[in-house]
């Protein structure tokens, strides 16, 4: 019968089973957050720790358990509500699956900072001084990186109509 001698040991030998055992249950971008918080858990309550290592593992994975109980409990809840706010949420009306597509489609080739900007100004109504303190970024950061994407977008935007038309652009 083998004894511990220190908690992060008995952690650090079993980190690697108790990731499989939660790949093994849950989508793998989950796993490893599951492990941190077992770990920590552990961590937490190291006094409670057996001193027979064999029994130590055994505790490692009932914590283990647990987390991934409330794990799935959090998924449920998680899920309900979802479902309770489709079903509150009016119908949108009148506008079309590829209404905006285009516009969509640019924001997504902008660089991650600048798209993240237009959306929120748009699509979430934010004013630009608020969008700083969102981003955590200088309010005139902001205001050159919102008119830098805009420069990008009009040019995306445009781009197909001076490719397919005969004429300069006017107006």
């Amino acid at each position: 019968m083998a004894v511990v001698t220190d908690a992060a040991g008995v952690l650090g030998d079993n980190a690697e089973d108790l990731l499989r055992y939660f790949r093994r249950r849950v989508p793998t971008q989950d796993a490893a957050d599951l492990l941190a918080e077992t770990l920590m858990t552990a961590w937490r309550r190291n006094r409670l720790l057996p001193s027979n290592t064999d029994q130590a593992r055994a505790w490692l994975f009932g914590i283990a358990h647990h987390v991934l109980l409330n794990h799935r409990r959090g998924e449920r809840r998680r899920h309900a509500l979802a479902d309770r706010l489709r079903l509150s949420l009016p119908e949108q009306a009148g506008a079309g699956a590829d209404e905006g597509l285009e516009v969509r489609d640019a924001i997504e080739r902008l660089e991650p900072r600048l798209a993240e900007i237009v959306r929120l100004v748009h699509w979430e109504g934010f004013t630009l001084a608020q969008v700083a303190v969102v981003v955590e970024l200088p309010a005139s950061t902001v205001r050159n990186h919102y008119q830098l994407a805009k420069a990008e977008l009009r040019s995306m935007l445009l781009e197909p109509a001076r490719t397919s038309s005969v004429g300069p652009l006017t107006g």
